[in-house]
This record gives C-alpha cells, structure tokens and sequence, in this order.
C-alpha cells in the first residue's frame, strides 16, 4: 500500500520526542510537513525530521499533499481543529483525550463516520502485544474466573507551566491520566461500564484535580478500581484477580519499545513469571492508524466514545 502523507498540527513535546520518531516506512505513513502558531517552531521540527515547515493550522489543512493529520494539542484546543480537519478532508490521528466532553466526542466520531474518514485516539497500550497475551491466558482460565481488576497510573508533580495544571487547556488527572486505567478496564471488561462512585481531589476549588479513584462494575458484577494522579510516585500497572489465581503486569501503559514486559502469575502455592519479548507499541499504532486510513478498517473509535461517558460519569461521580 502506499504511504499515507502526514502532517503534524502543533508540535508538542509528545509528538517531537515519541511519536514522529516513530515514523518509519514500516509505519506505512511518512511525515509532509509540520504546522506550527509559531514559524520558528515550525522550522526546528521541520529540520530535525527532514520536512516542510508550515506557519499556523489552516495552511497544513490545505495542503494537498497532506492526507491525514496528528493534532498533540492541548485537550481543550482539539475539539475544533479535530473539527476543522475532517470538514477539510483529512483523516484524524489525535492525542488523549479526543475532547473535554462526551457529547463532542461522539459529535466527531459521527461526523467521521458520515464523511467516510478515519478518526483515531492515541492510546498506543492497546496495540501493545503483552496485553493481548494476557487476555489469552484469561480465555484459557489461567486464574480461573475473572472477578475483579485494579489499574493505576500515577506520575510526579509536573512543573508550574505544563498544560496539564492549566483548567482553560482542559488539564486535571482525570483528563490526562485517568484514561489508561480505564481503558485497561474496557479492554478486559468490555465498554459498558457503570460508574459505581468516585473522588476527585484538588487543592483548591478552582484548581485542577491531581489526583482520583473510582469503582466501575460491568453488568455481570465483575468491578475495577481504577487510580490516577500526578502528585505521585510513577506507577503503570495493573492486576487481575480470578477465583483461582492473579495476573500482574507492570510498566503497562507507557511500554519502552526496548522492555522486556514480565507477566507474573500468583497462584496459592506458587508464583510464575513470563518473560515476553519487546514490542514497540508506537510504531504499531501508527502502522494501525495507517492501515485504517488505506484500508477503512474500523478503528477503536467506539471504545473511544465509551471511554468519555464514562470519564463524565466518573466527574459527576465525584462532584456529588
């Protein structure tokens, strides 16, 4: 298939440091040109991957040589230029989450749908190979019954300026965080999760939550508690507790493509360890994204728009 020709729409730290790197022909995508407010960002990034420079968003949107854009911007700045892209033809790889609410994200996902374009979140963990091991043992009963999971993602105070302390820029943990461990909870329990109560915790009323939990349940009574923060020790992980065993898996969310994933096992009278080998879940997601684009196979788009219902419950949850 050919290659799909990619343009970045503002150029965060994310999308320099992790994903453009992550461009590789295997990806199946090759960047065109790169969008920045700012012309002198625009032409550092454009150096640094040996391509275009564009000044301001609207320019890269009509370009033709552009066939689909990655938007890095700020959660309460993708909304519109998600909009923008798809009414300009482009199909959509953005980052987490799509928008600040859910009726807008499942506005988008509707309106892709309709245009016939490709809308895409970048959650990279799910295209992760050990997480698909893991549900294999689940189906051949490894810890038997599935009854209950817990998950966790917590990083360490972030500096005055990030985005993510920013209430206008759509920050807070349950935006920014809270996302990994409960699409864990939807890859493993499925989309329709009831949010049984929750609690956020903010230093000031008008300041950002940095920090929460939650209880969810499915309709058969299986429950995962989810935790996020940022004022934390870093944790990415998450357990699944059956009738007759445990699975463990660490360093789950933010993989290294260089990390060996260990699968631990608890079972009453003994303790097993499956060492996997790397995986690089970057480049598999854009190869993904890629391949939807080419192809029209359905993305998560649907998880996606579950994701955010339930991010709101979880906030109304808490506000109670």
């Amino acid at each position: 298939m050919p290659s799909v020709g990619l343009g970045l729409l503002g150029c965060a730290d994310i999308a320099i440091r992790k994903v453009l790197p992550a461009l590789t022909p295997e990806s199946g995508m090759r960047l065109v040109a790169v969008a920045s407010r700012t012309p002198e960002k625009a032409k550092e990034a454009a150096a640094r991957f040996n391509t275009r420079a564009v000044t301001g968003y609207q320019e890269l949107l009509t370009d033709p040589e552009v066939e689909a854009v990655y938007i890095p911007l700020p959660p309460a700045l993708r909304a519109p230029w998600i909009r923008a892209a798809l009414d300009a033809g482009k199909h959509v790889f953005a980052e987490k989450p799509l928008t600040t609410n859910a009726q807008e994200t499942a506005a988008l996902a509707a309106r892709a749908s309709a245009s016939g374009l490709t809308l895409m979140e970048n959650y990279m963990f799910v295209h992760h190979a050990q997480h698909e091991y893991v549900r294999t043992l689940l189906s051949e009963g490894a810890i038997g019954e599935l009854r209950t999971m817990q998950a966790a993602f917590t990083i360490p105070p972030r500096p005055p300026t990030d985005h993510r302390l920013d209430t206008a820029l759509g920050g807070g943990a349950l935006l920014d965080g809270a996302g990994y461990p409960i699409r864990a909870a939807q890859y493993f329990l499925g989309d329709d999760l009831t949010v049984l109560g929750a609690s956020l915790r903010r230093s000031a009323p008008d300041a950002v939550d940095t920090a929460g939990a939650a209880l969810l349940r499915t309709a058969t009574g299986i429950t995962a508690h989810i935790t996020f923060g940022m004022e934390h020790f870093y944790v990415s992980r998450y357990q699944l507790l059956g009738t007759k065993g445990q699975i463990t898996v660490d360093h789950a969310f933010t993989t290294p493509a260089d990390h060996r994933p260990v699968i631990r096992m608890d079972h009453q009278n003994h303790q097993e360890q499956r060492t996997l080998t790397p995986d690089n879940q970057c480049a598999n997601t854009l190869t993904r994204f890629a391949t939807a684009v080419r192809t029209g196979t359905p993305t998560d788009i649907a998880t996606s728009v579950a994701q955010s219902r339930i991010v709101e419950a979880i906030g109304n949850a808490a506000a109670r």
